[in-house]
């Protein structure tokens, strides 16, 4: 089984389908955007919330309602400040101010949505080696207004007496703003609001782009049907790299990569633990009773694949002994339903590839997250309307994003990549 994530299908009995609209003849966008996941979604919403975009016909195409194999309602709903690249840090405190106000946000007919936000803090570990690292990226985190606290061996020891410390030299956790969030229901929340504010959401696939004149002149449907479009926006997440060819631009660095959610229950575990991340890149997080674990593979046995077999060689050979090392409860632990999921992956330098093609102005990438897609989803869609209405970022400058870099060189590392 692919994947065993509880509420994906909940939708679907309540007549999701009926929302969704399948393109049978033509019919124009001045937006229309390639994908309903978060990105999507939260692209959609900001830009219909825009009064500049009022009585714009703003369309989102995705091909599957459930979202039974999306990337958002697959991941673990990490929510973290903790980066090292100046944009990342400022996106993620945008949403966390986002999500403490989302109830007022997304409500729609007075319904406010549940997006289980737990402020249970992110908390990066580093031996001796890494200590000068975690230092630096704490410097620019809290010169840009995060909450993050740096601990010494002993104040781990303190803080979080269930933890083997013995090897380590240090750590970061948030104290605000940090933790996890059910994906799945930030993804509804924003397709919910975006329908009530007259985005349109159409059951199809793209299977052609139609360009002329170094412009994206509209798509073609899977259904048959033709959208002319007046802006493009490539939202596709993991298959972004095959959308962009539609149009013209070859090889887009971005791949689609495997990542197994654990589930692991263990009696006596941390159940107060923040999100933890070993120096290996082993983490795991409280979920209820449960806890969720993982760890990204070797680049050596991280292919690119759009399957979601389950695989258990990684638990056994490496999530379970780094846990059972830096947690001595969790040597006893049953493994439970888990899943795999998508990460779409920059090949080049970890970051966000974003903004418009140079010489194809109206189509516009919203790509490549490795991971922080749905933790940045508020801020990316927030910038996204901005450009569009506006022609230029007026909350927080992401031109570094843009699509320029790839062909420059003029790469944006992100050291902090889960």
């Amino acid at each position: 089984m692919a994947r065993d994530r509880p509420g994906l299908d909940e939708e679907v009995d309540q007549g999701i389908t009926r929302l969704l609209v399948p393109l049978m003849t033509e019919q124009s966008f001045d937006v229309l955007v390639v994908g309903g996941g978060v990105i999507g979604s939260s692209a959609a919403f900001f830009l219909s919330s825009l009064p500049e975009a009022r009585g714009s016909r703003i369309g989102v195409i995705e091909p599957d309602p459930t979202y039974a194999r999306s990337s958002t309602a697959l991941s673990v709903g990490g929510i973290r400040q903790q980066f090292s690249t100046p944009e990342n840090i400022l996106l993620s405190l945008f949403t966390a101010e986002f999500l403490r106000d989302s109830q007022g946000r997304l409500a729609v007919d007075g319904d406010p949505p549940d997006l289980g936000f737990v402020e249970g803090g992110y908390l990066f570990l580093a031996t001796e080696s890494g200590v000068a690292t975690l230092a630096a990226n704490h410097a620019v985190q809290t010169s840009l207004g995060a909450e993050i606290a740096l601990l010494d061996r002993g104040e781990l020891k303190t803080r979080y007496p269930w933890m083997e410390t013995t090897d380590l030299a240090g750590g970061s956790v948030g104290l605000k703003g940090e933790g996890w969030i059910d994906p799945y229901s930030l993804l509804q929340a924003f397709r919910k609001k975006a329908m009530d504010q007259g985005v349109v959401y159409l059951r199809d696939r793209v299977i052609g782009i139609e360009v002329e004149a170094q412009r994206a002149r509209g798509v073609r449907l899977e259904g048959g049907g033709r959208a002319p479009v007046g802006s493009l926006i490539n939202a596709a997440g993991p298959r972004a790299r095959e959308v962009a060819a539609m149009a013209g631009i070859p090889d887009l660095p971005v791949r689609s990569r495997k990542r197994f959610v654990y589930r692991i229950r263990c009696q006596d575990g941390p159940s107060d633990a923040p999100l933890t991340i070993d120096p290996s890149g082993v983490y795991f997080r409280p979920e209820g009773p449960d806890f969720l674990c993982g760890v990204s593979p070797d680049e050596r046995r991280d292919p690119d694949t759009y399957d979601l077999d389950m695989e258990y060689e990684l638990f056994e050979e490496s999530v379970w002994p780094t846990l059972a090392h830096r947690v001595p409860a969790f040597e006893v632990l049953k493994l439970g339903p888990s899943w795999a999921g998508h990460y779409a992956v920059n090949t080049l330098d970890q970051n966000a590839i974003l903004g418009p093609h140079p010489s194809l102005l109206n189509f516009l990438f919203v790509n490549r997250f490795s991971g922080h897609g749905l933790q940045h989803a508020p801020g990316i869609g927030r910038a996204l309307s901005e450009l569009i209405v506006h022609g230029e970022y007026r909350t927080i400058d992401l031109e570094r994003f843009g699509f320029q870099r790839l062909t420059t060189g003029d790469l944006i590392k992100e050291r902090n990549v889960v």
